[in-house]
């Protein structure tokens, strides 16, 4: 009989998996910043746009498991020179 616990990770682990395969055929994601726009409205006067600086204003920023992905290549990579 399958328990609670043994559930629980086997969806953590699909669910991480599902994520990493994500990252690595997909690497940028939308900007929470501006909603994938590009674009704000300014903090004082809501009326003026100004280009989001977070994406650059391309409405695009690098997946966080895409960074984690290059960190560990990039690690890998410096330790069989």
């Amino acid at each position: 009989m399958v328990t609670l616990t043994l559930l629980a990770s086997l969806t953590t682990a699909g669910y991480a998996t599902w994520y990493l395969i994500l990252c690595y055929a997909s690497p940028f994601g939308r900007c929470r910043r501006c909603k994938g726009a590009g674009q704000r409205p300014g903090l004082i006067i809501r009326r003026l746009i100004r280009e989001c600086r977070h994406c650059a204003a391309t409405g695009k920023r690098v997946r966080v498991g895409r960074r984690l992905i290059e960190h560990i290549r990039t690690e890998y990579r410096a330790g069989n020179q």
